[in-house]
């Protein structure tokens, strides 16, 4: 029988996964437990008309690029020589550098930590870092940046929200109580909190969810930080030691063919 792998990121950046899913003869479900809205915040523009100032700019994911490409397309041409780009993870660099930014710091461990131990060997005193992203993510980069002597220009470049439409959402709640999904995938923290807070809006059991996706559906994390979220909720999950979409679905049926 075919599997079923789910996939709850948005569905623009799931094309990947899809790919890989299906290379490996199983059915993708791309069902997104969130959404990511391109904005040019008050934060943004601020960060914009300081870009010639910047000593660093750091992007933490594919979004924040696109978002500061969609509303300033001039960017690459009045950015400071001098200013030197930090990416967190692979994916985001490769969108990057066919922007024509040059990468120069690309951290082994592909979380904000990783990149923090990059920026612990380099003198961020009196320097000046540009960090536009969501203003849901974790606040330890911009302040670990801050205690190095930084001054961090923090800009709200996209939102993480819960899609408007959650129909297809509960159909997956359903299908995975139901244990008609074989595995599912989680790629943020909030991918995994949308799930079990439109659970709970629908009067969904979550505690039979929670032993659902630990028993009868394998629950794989794109890394440690999207897993200390499942951590919180009882989910019992793996996650790969690159922290990579391919790795994790090359793990998902490493798995699954273990079990057969």
């Amino acid at each position: 029988m075919v599997k079923r792998i789910a996939i709850t990121r948005p569905e623009e950046r799931s094309k990947a996964a899809k790919e890989f899913i299906e290379n490996y003869g199983a059915e993708a479900v791309i069902v997104p437990t969130l959404e990511l809205r391109l904005e040019n915040t008050d934060s943004l523009k601020e960060l914009m008309e300081r870009f010639d100032e910047l000593d660093w700019l750091i992007f933490t994911s594919v979004s924040s690029i696109d978002s500061i490409f969609k509303f300033y397309p001039d960017f690459v041409e009045n950015l400071n020589s001098d200013c030197r780009i930090a990416t967190i993870g692979t994916k985001t660099a490769e969108v990057a550098m066919n922007k024509g930014l040059h990468i120069d710091i690309i951290p082994k461990d592909y979380t904000a930590e990783g990149l923090i131990e990059e920026f612990e060997r380099i003198d961020l005193n009196n320097k000046i870092v540009g960090v536009p992203r969501t203003f849901s993510a974790r606040t330890i980069l911009p302040k670990a940046l801050k205690d190095m002597g930084a001054e961090v220009i923090l800009a709200e470049s996209y939102k993480s929200v819960i899609p408007e439409d959650k129909n297809d959402i509960i159909n997956l709640i359903n299908e995975i109580l139901d244990e008609n999904i074989d595995g599912i995938t989680f790629t943020s923290p909030l991918t995994v909190v949308n799930l079990f807070k439109i659970a709970e809006e629908n009067e969904r059991d979550t505690d039979k969810l929670v032993e659902k996706l630990s028993n009868s559906t394998l629950t794989v994390a794109i890394g440690p930080i999207t897993g200390k979220i499942l951590d919180e909720y009882g989910v019992r999950h793996i996650y790969p030691e690159r922290y990579t979409v391919k790795d994790m679905i090359d793990l998902m049926f490493r798995e699954l063919n273990n079990k057969n």
